[in-house]
């Protein structure tokens, strides 16, 4: 039948506001528009509604898994095995071996205890914080930090300090200010996702030690392919040892389906199977999903060949756009932001990209601070030389155009 809309002078009100609310969105050039992608994800797409031939350079695909034939096949194997779900949670009737068996792989890859799954990695944040934390105790956050870490420290009750984003300085004051809490947790993401730059995971661990603090990173913009083997910021900074829990996601590099995880001591994953509300109440990841994910944790154990290959392509990006005259925020990192700073220019700019076969998109208020707009490239291990000069010229063609270069 014909939609229905819900009648009354509540609901009309409703509506006006919601109006007057998304036209202000569309006015301010920050509107996000969804485009439909009709193939599998790749490092080249074809668009609904005829667009062929596009160079995706906006996907956590890093490593390309996403449309690996082995990945593929290990989620239709574990599809007509396990079935499409469960139906449950998790400590009804919701855990399969496979659930059990990636968990042990997740910490193995991670070398910690053990590892929790979690229906995403945002949930796994929504989930820590609160199961860890008193009123007793104090959480430190960098002010850059995911919104899901932001989320997850608001549900907690512990008392929260939020330092300067990096700034080591800031938060030397801050954990001591702190010290009078029973247990002090500093919160970080290890790749910052808006800006393509690594956390100083040295310097914080040493701070840690010696103000007897512990360390959480989020590593979804480094599972896979930061570190020699693909182990993320801890082993690319050789601190392995100094970080105490490693929240993560197997939607990015780790086959780019879903889900997330908690790894590190046992008493605490043991924990959060008690009390973490996301992973009590939420269904269990979907075995195709598990199956994706455990194949992808296999190749990257076999071989850091696909991790290491990231490196010079980030490389040739980054090196090539900076002599074309843009500003690439971050360092070495595969998030490669072309920071414009203006909204609109961003949006446009994006759009005028795809107009000549490149997929990226453009990045504004509320995603990022106010004034510093940008165009977010992703380089993923399957592109070829060829796609990132394509990608180069075109960035310098639009550039000019609107006025973004001389």
């Amino acid at each position: 039948g014909a939609p229905r809309a819900a009648s009354g002078a509540a609901a009309a009100q409703l509506r006006q506001r919601l109006e007057s609310e998304l036209e202000d969105i569309r006015g301010a050039g920050t509107w996000k528009s969804e485009r439909v992608i009709a193939s599998r994800q790749g490092p080249h797409l074809r668009l609904a509604g005829g667009g062929a031939g596009i160079i995706n350079f906006c996907a956590n695909n890093y490593l390309g898994l996403s449309s690996h034939p082995e990945v593929i096949r290990a989620a239709v194997e574990t599809l007509e095995k396990f079935g499409a779900g469960l139906s449950s949670v998790r400590f009804i009737c919701g855990t399969q071996s496979i659930h059990k068996d990636l968990e042990e792989k997740i910490a193995r890859f991670h070398q910690r205890e053990d590892a929790i799954l979690y229906a995403s990695c945002f949930d796994a944040n929504a989930g820590i914080f609160e199961a860890l934390l008193t009123p007793e105790d104090a959480v430190l956050s960098d002010e850059l930090n995911h919104a899901s870490i932001i989320d997850g420290i608001r549900l907690c009750k512990a008392n929260k300090y939020r330092y300067k984003h990096m700034d080591m300085q800031d938060l030397e004051t801050k954990l001591k200010e702190a010290q009078k809490h029973r247990l002090r947790l500093v919160a970080t993401d290890g790749a910052f996702s808006m800006d393509g730059d690594i956390a100083p995971l040295r310097e914080i661990c040493q701070l840690a030690q010696k103000y007897d603090a512990l360390v959480f990173i989020d590593e979804c913009h480094a599972t896979g392919f930061l570190g020699p083997n693909g182990r993320g910021t801890d082993e690319l900074l050789g601190v392995m040892d100094k970080v105490t829990i490693i929240n993560s996601t197997l939607g990015k590099a780790l086959g780019g389906a879903a889900g997330g995880y908690t790894t590190g001591p046992k008493p605490l994953i043991d924990l959060l199977r008690q009390r973490s509300r996301p992973y009590l109440f939420s269904n269990s990841l979907p075995p195709a999903v598990v199956g994706c994910a455990s194949k992808a944790l296999d190749l990257l154990m076999e071989s850091n060949a696909i991790a290491q290959s990231m490196a010079a392509k980030t490389q040739r990006f980054r090196s090539k756009m900076t002599a074309a005259g843009f500003t690439i925020s971050g360092k070495d990192h595969p998030i490669c932001p072309v920071m414009l700073g203006d909204a609109r220019l961003a949006s446009v700019m994006a759009e005028d990209m795809l107009n000549r076969g490149i997929y990226v998109i453009g990045f504004s208020y509320p995603v990022v601070p106010k004034g510093k707009a940008r165009i977010r490239v992703q380089i993923s291990a399957v592109h070829s030389d060829e796609d990132i000069d394509r990608c180069v010229e075109a960035f310098t063609e639009v550039g000019r155009k609107h006025g973004a270069l001389p």
